[in-house]
């Protein structure tokens, strides 16, 4: 357990950055988590790394990178705090007590993401066919989530004005969502068959659920801000109206009335 809790240190430290901003917690400092996690990984099981385990812990340092910085530049340099003001609480509207039960809690969520490979390195499982089927997956949906962005970042530059509906936007509303919640399936998959208890599922099962579940949040606010700059976009309309929103060929194509997607 004292590994447990040396990779908590390590998300905590690493979402601490959400005291500056706190939407923070939960976006750069969540790239920033999962990357020290996955450098915190490769230190602390030095010894008993394998190919599987060291290439999926390389994987949580390239995604949170990739993250962080993509969401660092988008701070910087675009228009995106403008769009999002008001549809997310201020700094001053969030008292100290409740920064610190987000902190605390989105940095456990990052490690519960991250168990099933915490727990192949504890159980001393090494690379097996479930791990590499998870690596090919979580591999597919980073490579997915980071064109997309790259697409989506091309076309606000040509029309900043319009929707995106090209490239992977033609097969989903929110192909980076897509992405990640496929990249966190895979890591899900590679710890099918080392979960010795009862409690090792419940908090590799907690993660995987949690993340999914704020990725459909996040699917909820996109759409509630689109709806709201193109409603009355007949173009945007028939986009909305036939393509999914989140999961390819499954006839989703609204969340907005789901209040209970808060996230």
């Amino acid at each position: 357990m004292n590994s447990f809790f040396m990779i908590l240190v390590l998300s905590l430290f690493a979402s601490a950055i959400g005291f500056y901003k706190y939407v923070w917690f939960i976006s750069i400092g969540y790239g920033a988590a999962v990357a020290l996690i996955g450098a915190g990984l490769l230190v602390i099981f030095r010894n008993q790394l394998t190919i599987g385990t060291l290439f999926a812990s390389i994987l949580f340092i390239l995604y949170g990178c990739r993250l962080a910085g993509y969401l660092s530049y988008r701070e910087v340099k675009t228009a995106y705090n403008r769009r999002m003001k008001g549809e997310v609480k201020g700094n001053d509207s969030v008292n100290f007590i409740a920064k610190v039960g987000i902190w605390v809690s989105a940095a456990l969520l990052y490690v519960l993401e991250t168990s099933p490979v915490f727990f192949r390195l504890v159980n001393h499982k090494g690379t097996d066919l479930f791990c590499m089927i998870g690596l090919i997956i979580s591999l597919t949906g980073l490579i997915l989530e980071t064109t997309a962005d790259l697409q989506k970042n091309k076309a606000k530059k040509v029309n900043p004005r319009r929707f995106v509906d090209t490239g992977l936007f033609r097969l989903v509303r929110c192909p980076n969502y897509l992405g990640e919640m496929i990249f966190w399936t895979g890591v899900f998959v590679s710890g099918l068959n080392v979960y010795h208890n009862a409690l090792e599922w419940i908090c590799a099962l907690i993660g995987y659920l949690g993340i999914i579940y704020v990725m459909f949040g996040g699917a909820r606010r996109l759409e509630i801000r689109q709806d709201k700059n193109y409603g009355n976009d007949p173009e945007y309309i028939a986009y909305k109206n036939s393509t999914p929103i989140m999961i390819p060929f499954i006839p989703l194509y609204s969340v907005k009335k789901h209040k209970w997607l808060v996230a």
